[in-house]
């Protein structure tokens, strides 16, 4: 592989690749756990646009970032076009970007995603917990290793966040381990 793809960009290639080979392995822990549970349904219209990160159990690609985004949009061919962005060590610090794109596996539902940033690698991508009005959403995995809170703002009404943690028990998620995402102020 390295022979066609040359310096950072095979690093880079190779990172991603081991990123997403990780969302697909299971914890390490093969207790029996009740299978994740989705919402009923996503909008997929209403669920685009750019969504910050609240909290998450950060993947180690995600280490150092600070200021995390995702932004969704819709590609010609019926898939889901994902740019995540953040600052490394800082909100001042450099951006880093990658660009992916997801497909639908649970039509008409809509709350199951496989999201690849290289192909033919894919990771899970679950809605779990919705808001009514797409102002927030819990997306994670079935293996319940990696977990993300999301908003459209980059911060979130305390209430609110303590509610979604007190739903997160019955998903098979420790609350306890989530990290919160610094954020830009409003």
């Amino acid at each position: 592989m390295k022979r066609y793809l040359k310096g950072k960009k095979a690093g880079r290639s190779i990172m991603v690749a081991a990123a997403l080979w990780s969302l697909a392995l299971p914890t390490g822990s093969f207790t029996a756990q009740a299978p994740l549970q989705t919402v009923d349904a996503v909008d997929l219209e209403r669920y685009l646009g750019k969504w910050y990160e609240i909290a998450s159990y950060p993947a180690w690609f995600q280490r150092g970032c600070t200021g995390t985004t995702a932004e969704y949009s819709l590609l010609p061919d019926g898939r889901i076009g994902v740019v995540n962005r953040c600052f490394k060590k800082s909100l001042d610090g450099p951006v880093k970007s990658s660009t992916g794109k997801a497909r639908v596996i649970d039509p008409p539902r809509n709350a199951k995603l496989k999201v690849s940033f290289f192909w033919p690698f894919e990771g899970n991508y679950w809605v779990i917990d919705l808001d009514p009005d797409y102002q927030w959403a819990v997306v994670g995995v079935p293996s319940r290793k990696y977990l993300w809170i999301l908003s459209r703002a980059p911060s979130m009404d305390p209430q609110t966040y303590q509610e979604i943690l007190n739903r997160l028990t019955g998903h098979g998620y420790d609350p306890t381990r989530l990290i919160r995402t610094p954020q830009p102020p409003d």
